[in-house]
């Protein structure tokens, strides 16, 4: 059995989702390895153990990283703009991916590193004291800190904030539907690339990830798709070509897809990519090819200052909204989410208007 500490007891809390299979195994319902786990041991993300047939999640509490950032950081271009939002993440990952680019919490298990403590009411009270709108669950994998982000979401229902998950979008049907029904409205979602790429380096199945993003889109959910765009890896025009189409055909068209450059980090000198670096020619690559499967809005992000950052109108050109790494520099919106020039109705989530 894996030796829990008197500290890390206090990060330990029974899952929410999981099935008996046996008396001495379980079956893990939180993403979709399904993960069956024996007696004292954990699955595949390390974050859960079965205990005596009951599955306990140890990530609970147990926060790795806190940031307040511009919601334009996570990235959100469409939702509540120019605010900012109270980050937290834990630790691990169900994905394998090599080129991780938080790999320092990713890698390592909470029974590796316990954390500070962190409980429900007082994060909530971090939340006025650096004026934050909102929530997000993001820097590691948020799913697995999926019975605290509950019970966040729950103990603020009354609370004038919005949740945001930021995630590579693996959880069970069960897990999103719990997440969007306790108020979770907007998930910045990874799509890594085509179905070889997810085999070969995450060891998951993206029609898993296509399905959870058509329910969260039926069940209201804000959604913004990033592709972090890596050379010979998912930079060909047959790969973002794809993936533009099935955020065109699945999600719709005002879905903001952002091309990420990518930089080297964690083991990119074993996979050869250790020099590397996404050329910005890729990324406008990306952006053309996006626009021409009818996306109406593609940004190019990880570039500072670059002009595919902000917000043009798809009906007359004009530019909306003006962004730097710090967030939003210029909002030309009119308080209708409308175009000052021409009045076209723009798609997005504001303090203003929903749409």
């Amino acid at each position: 059995m894996n030796p829990i500490s008197s500290n890390q007891s206090l990060f330990i809390k029974e899952s929410i989702l999981y099935e008996p299979i046996d008396p001495e195994t379980v079956r893990c319902g939180t993403c979709e390895r399904r993960c069956l786990i024996a007696e004292g041991k954990t699955g595949f993300c390390r974050t859960r153990i079965n205990q005596e047939g009951k599955l306990y999640c140890l990530t609970y509490g147990n926060i790795s990283s806190i940031s307040n950032n511009p919601i334009e950081k996570k990235p959100f271009y469409h939702f509540f703009p120019g605010t900012m939002t109270l980050t937290i993440g834990t630790w691990s990952c169900n994905f394998t991916c090599p080129f991780c680019q938080n790999w320092d919490i990713s890698k390592f298990s909470p029974l590796e590193n316990p954390a500070n403590f962190l409980s429900v009411p007082e994060f909530l009270k971090l939340l006025p004291k650096y004026t934050a709108q909102g929530t997000s669950f993001s820097f590691n994998e948020p799913t697995l800190l999926l019975e605290y982000a509950l019970d966040v979401m729950q103990s603020a229902a009354n609370l004038p904030y919005y949740h945001t998950y930021v995630t590579n979008m693996y959880m069970t049907e069960e897990a999103l539907r719990l997440l969007i029904e306790n108020g979770c409205r907007a998930f910045c979602a990874n799509m890594k690339g085509d179905h070889a790429f997810y085999q070969k380096f995450c060891t998951t199945d993206d029609r898993f990830v296509w399905r959870n993003l058509q329910l969260a889109r039926e069940l209201g959910a804000h959604i913004e798709v990033v592709t972090l765009v890596i050379p010979r890896e998912n930079d060909s025009d047959e790969t973002l070509r794809e993936i533009a189409h099935n955020i065109q055909t699945r999600l719709g068209e005002n879905t903001p897809w952002h091309c990420n450059q990518y930089y080297p980090a964690y083991q990119a000198e074993e996979i050869g990519m250790a020099n590397y670096r996404t050329p910005v020619e890729t990324l406008e690559k990306a952006y053309k090819i996006g626009k021409d499967e009818g996306l109406k809005f593609v940004y190019v992000g990880n570039v500072h200052r670059h002009p595919l950052e902000n917000t043009y109108c798809p009906a007359c050109g004009t530019i909306l909204i003006e962004r730097t790494i710090l967030g939003v520099s210029k909002n030309h919106l009119k308080s209708d989410n409308s175009c000052p020039n021409c009045g076209e109705v723009i798609p997005i989530i504001s303090k203003n208007r929903e749409t």
